[in-house]
């Protein structure tokens, strides 16, 4: 193995969990991040606390590295780019990847490209186009949203189709994104949200978790069981659109894709996320290797392993004031505690997750 220090491009949460995976590798790991005392630089080898967009940081960032990876898709285009140059062919995801899932027009037009399928999207124009869009549709309500840099129910709006000129939050949203390309979808009548991860190494061999049943709170993801409560045709239909949307970008790294089901049992995609996933915090506990581990072997050109998980699992996301349940969850039999080392606890912020371990069950009909 020649990656003896991999560099991880942000500094929170899911660069924490990458970073104590590689140490079960015996691969250090070196942070960039714009935030000071971030949780992956708890844990991490050594951490540079700069902007993205600062070359000299990266510079000396990158020669640290042998591989370089990053940990969420708000890091600018360019900072890969950058990287990629200096580090030809150690940079991964590459910026393919990054450059799909970062703008949601894009995305849907990736996806679409595929032959998968989404909701019904157009992209923002006058308030008369958007009410004839409406009208064509024939749709009760719609969502409208930033094209860029949205993420747990932030840059969007739900909104009733009717009396679109007479809703001030509405108005207010335009407004105040006047500036930024706007992306319009049909709102989904839909009775589950699922996510699929994959792994993929530099061989082209995969390794697939899930799908996984995802509850949302104020548009941040609340609860995960596995295995989700869905027949082996349609959890194979999901896996197969994940599994063509790695092949599609080349993948080396890990990504994972989220879809609803609606009420007539259509799968849709939802978002494509080029990193690990919320969804995939439970392989930690469930699995012999987990997404965390998946994403550093396969950006450190190591093989993947197993996917297959030992355990049923409920994993809940300890989120604001819910950490102050942590004593309690200690003395929880099968409870599987991890906390983030984020000191200030506020509304929304994740600060930590609990896995809850069931036995396995036989499941071959859902899987």
């Amino acid at each position: 193995m020649n990656v003896k220090t991999l560099g991880i491009l942000g500094g929170g949460q899911l660069g924490r969990m990458s970073v104590l995976a590689a140490a079960r590798l015996g691969i250090r790991c070196a942070v960039l991040s714009p935030i000071d005392d971030s949780p992956a630089s708890h844990v991490a080898w050594k951490t540079i606390v700069a902007p993205y967009d600062d070359l000299p940081a990266l510079e000396e960032f990158a020669k640290l590295c042998d591989a370089i990876s990053y940990e969420f898709e708000n890091i600018p285009v360019e900072t890969i780019s950058f990287l990629e140059n200096l580090k030809p062919k150690s940079v991964f995801p590459d910026v393919r990847l990054l450059e799909v899932s970062q703008d949601r027009l894009t995305e849907k037009q990736f996806l679409n490209s595929l032959g998968i399928e989404t909701a019904r999207w157009v992209k923002m124009g006058t308030l008369e186009d958007l009410e004839h869009t409406l009208l064509s549709w024939k749709s009760e309500s719609f969502v409208l949203k930033t094209s860029r840099f949205g993420y747990d129910g932030k840059g969007q709006i739900f909104c009733p189709a009717k009396g679109i000129r007479d809703n001030p939050k509405l108005m207010d949203f335009i407004n105040t994104h006047k500036d930024e390309t706007l992306i319009v979808e049909d709102a989904i009548s839909f009775t589950d949200e699922i996510s699929v991860v994959i792994a993929r190494d530099k061989s082209y061999k995969t390794a697939v978790y899930g799908p996984m049943l995802n509850e949302h709170k104020n548009h941040i993801l609340h609860k995960t069981t596995v295995p989700a409560p869905h027949n082996l045709e349609f959890c194979a239909k999901a896996i197969e659109m994940t599994k063509k949307v790695a092949e599609a970008v080349n993948l080396v790294g890990v990504l994972t894709v989220e879809f609803f089901v609606t009420r007539n049992g259509r799968l849709l995609a939802n978002e494509i996320a080029p990193r690990t996933h919320n969804s995939g915090h439970w392989t930690i506990d469930g699995c012999a290797i987990s997404q965390f581990e998946q994403h550093v072997r396969t950006v450190c050109g190591l093989p993947v392993g197993s996917s297959e998980r030992h355990s049923n699992a409920v994993m809940l996301n300890l989120i604001g004031d819910d950490v102050l349940r942590a004593p309690e969850l200690l003395d929880q039999k099968n409870a599987c505690l991890h906390l983030y080392g984020k000191e200030d606890i506020r509304e929304g912020r994740k600060m930590g997750h609990v896995t809850f371990l069931e036995e396995k069950t036989d499941d071959k009909s859902r899987r």
